[in-house]
């Protein structure tokens, strides 16, 4: 890399170019789909969009208050959308219903969501044009159309924060020096590379509308560590011999390259299992994130040595000093039982609200409400019933076409609305034997059912189970009838089961992988269970946090947060995993530090004061500039961001601090030679010596 850093420094000119590209047009390829396939909500999806040519994506909701209006007033208002539909190629108004002085008219089209999204402005200058000026569009081209300016605000505004706090800290651990430009460049490499790699991805398969913020923000974070810690070593190789530089290189890269590469893999498997989640919302979380450490090791290895080679000789005096750690060490060394029952006291504290973790689907309030998509959500709610948007839909197959014309169908139809209408959580029951509630051959049946809470409450979750226990014999349909249910709260359901069903492996799988990495790179059975141990640790008390950030309303007033009392089903499980490896990042940086002192024939104590002294800066450093990257989720508009970046800052900060700066010294001091221990089976297992207690030196 030293040798051809010309070509080196060019080809990532040009991926930064290509990535800045292609990242202009990235938005225009994701979306907000949540299809599970092979459930029962995406077969009902699938029929209503073959017998009843509904494109839940491509769908608009005007609502309209009209106030006080006859009958031949509500269809002049429904002429008036008819025309403005004409500025929409195949639009068409498939269901429009006057509730409690208000219009709601559904507007199917043929249209993908991001095509329909390019026409919500369009139908909105249209609604105005044919005199409906109070009228709201709504629905999921509208969601998506306002949402994607104002994440492309969050994200400006948190690049910025996130870049300002890291200048700040770098200046602080570096001092005024052109080398602080080095992470800034690695981060811009390894952002824009990923960015046109997951524009390429985007192409063909589904991507989240939520996938440049997460990478872009966490991106900035995770490549400033890694080419942190490396410039930090880099400094040390180099005050010992100043007159070579390029082997100062090579010997900072084969000791702390060694070590991010550890880290990057650690983190990039723990996101990589996401993509074993079968719902393509999840997987494109998990291949989009997973290449950001991927592809910032790619620059930690080919970019930052060229880098090197070019600033070394421009560095200045550190205003950082390690005295505090040094002292600190001492301290734990001297009274370390203390130290870990005071740390984990501590820790249960900040923890304890992990019990009162509930998760949801997604909500719809949880979104910025100045926008207009979200105005009509709150004025349809409020006039019927927050299910009044998202009602569950009944789809019924009778078997043979005609039989929804069938005259014996009209008592079985009554039987049964009248037996729904019986349950507190229903509010609206709609049935009838034309369309929208019967398909042209009459061989499906649509009922809708409209419930009195968000597709996400416990009480709709509840009322789709009710519906999918229906007996259709006993309220006279003929024999060979099959249910459906669809709707967003039975796609929420069949969500939170997927997951349910899918999160005890992909735990076990993260958990797997990581030990058999750590077991490989440590050579000790102890030290990756220790991690794995702590790393849970962290995890309950971020979930912890974010329980008690978002459903007290002192704390998320004070945050300027959502008041919510339930997590984001997507957000909680990209937390996880995402904690989870970023954790790790900073475990193995101390480890790797305290082996190399430990292989150098120090003593178990020595080597943890060495290990913890000569890392503290760096990890108190990175994991300062990870929070301030992921703040800009945390002050974005959109509920689940937030969670995640609540979950990331508090997490990793708890973690780099107690966690890691007192727990883990003082529990590795407790544990003394068995921290090294390595029994013969597992040292076959990897091809190594093994290491029996009573060859380990204390």
């Amino acid at each position: 890399m030293i040798k051809h850093r010309k070509s080196v420094l060019a080809l990532w000119v040009i991926a930064l170019a290509l990535g800045l590209f292609s990242s202009a047009y990235l938005n225009s390829h994701l979306t907000t789909a949540l299809t599970i396939p092979g459930t029962s909500s995406a077969q009902t999806d699938s029929l209503l969009s073959q017998h009843f040519n509904e494109n839940i994506e491509g769908t608009f909701t005007i609502v309209y208050p009209f106030r006080n209006a006859n009958s031949s007033q509500i269809k002049q208002y429904e002429d008036q959308i008819a025309k403005a539909l004409t500025s929409i190629p195949t639009a068409s108004a498939s269901e429009e219903k006057a509730i409690g002085g208000t219009l709601f008219a559904n507007i199917n089209t043929s249209l993908s969501l991001s095509n329909a999204a390019r026409y919500t402005d369009i139908l909105r200058k249209a609604l105005q044009s044919a005199g409906l000026k109070e009228a709201l569009v709504t629905g999921p081209p509208a969601i998506e159309s306002d949402v994607t300016p104002i994440l492309t605000s969050d994200l400006h505004r948190g690049e910025l924060l996130g870049a300002t706090i890291a200048l700040l800290l770098l200046i602080l651990a570096l001092g005024f020096s052109t080398q602080i430009l080095i992470p800034f460049l690695v981060a811009a490499g390894s952002i824009s590379a990923t960015l046109g790699l997951i524009f390429l991805i985007s192409q063909k398969f589904l991507v989240v509308l939520y996938i440049p913020n997460i990478v872009e923000l966490i991106g900035l974070g995770l490549a400033i560590d890694y080419s942190l810690l490396i410039l930090f070593r880099f400094r040390r190789e180099l005050e010992q011999s100043p007159d070579d530089l390029n082997e100062s290189i090579v010997r900072t890269m084969a000791s702390a390259g060694r070590t991010v590469a550890l880290s990057g893999l650690t983190v990039a498997i723990a996101l990589a299992t996401l993509t074993f989640v079968p719902i393509p919302f999840v997987r494109s979380l998990g291949v989009a994130s997973s290449l950001v450490p991927l592809i910032s090791l790619l620059a930690a290895f080919t970019l930052q040595p060229a880098l090197l080679s070019l600033f070394a000789p421009h560095g200045s005096e550190s205003r950082l000093h390690i005295g505090a750690f040094a002292w600190l060490l001492q301290l734990i060394v001297r009274k370390p039982l203390v130290v870990t029952i005071s740390a984990l006291a501590l820790l249960l504290g900040l923890g304890a609200s992990v019990l009162s973790l509930h998760i949801t689907p997604s909500s719809l309030t949880a979104v910025p409400a100045q926008l207009e998509s979200q105005r009509a959500l709150s004025l349809a709610t409020s006039t019927v019933g927050s299910g009044l948007i998202t009602p569950n839909q009944i789809l019924i197959d009778l078997g043979a076409p005609s039989q929804a014309f069938n005259s014996t169908l009209v008592q079985a139809r009554t039987a049964l609305s009248a037996q729904l209408l019986k349950d507190p959580e229903v509010v609206v029951v709609a049935n009838g034997s034309k369309p929208p509630y019967a398909d042209s051959s009459g061989r499906y049946l649509r009922i809708f059912v409209i419930g009195r809470h968000s597709f996400g409450a416990p009480q709709s979750q509840a009322l789709v189970k009710k519906l999918r226990a229906i007996d259709l014999a006993r309220y006279g349909f003929p024999s060979p009838s099959v249910l459906y249910i669809g709707g967003a709260a039975a796609q929420g359901a069949d969500l939170i089961h997927v997951l349910a069903r899918t999160l005890p492996w992909i735990v076990l799988l993260a958990l797997l992988l990581t030990f058999l990495l750590l077991l490989r790179a440590f050579k000790s059975l102890v030290l990756p269970i220790k991690a794995i141990a702590l790393d849970l640790i962290s995890l309950a008390v971020s979930f912890g946090v974010v329980v008690l950030a978002f459903g007290h309303q002192s704390f998320s007033s004070f945050l300027g947060i959502y008041r919510l009392n339930q997590v984001e089903a997507w957000a909680a499980l990209f937390l996880f995993v995402m904690l989870f490896g970023v954790s790790m990042d900073y475990e193995i940086f101390i480890i790797s530090r305290i082996k190399e002192a430990k292989d150098r024939g120090l003593s178990n104590t020595d080597a943890i004061i060495e290990g913890v002294t000569q890392t503290g800066i760096v990890v108190t450093t990175a994991a300062l500039i990870f929070v301030g990257a992921v703040s800009g989720l945390a002050l974005g508009h959109f509920a689940g961001l937030q969670e995640i970046g609540i979950g990331l800052g508090f997490g990793v900060l708890i973690d780099a601090t107690i966690v890691r700066g007192l727990l883990l010294p003082s529990a590795m001091v407790l544990l003394g030679r068995w921290n090294w221990w390595l029994p013969t089976p597992f040292a076959r297992l990897i091809k190594t010596s093994p290491k029996p207690l009573n060859e380990v030196r204390g």
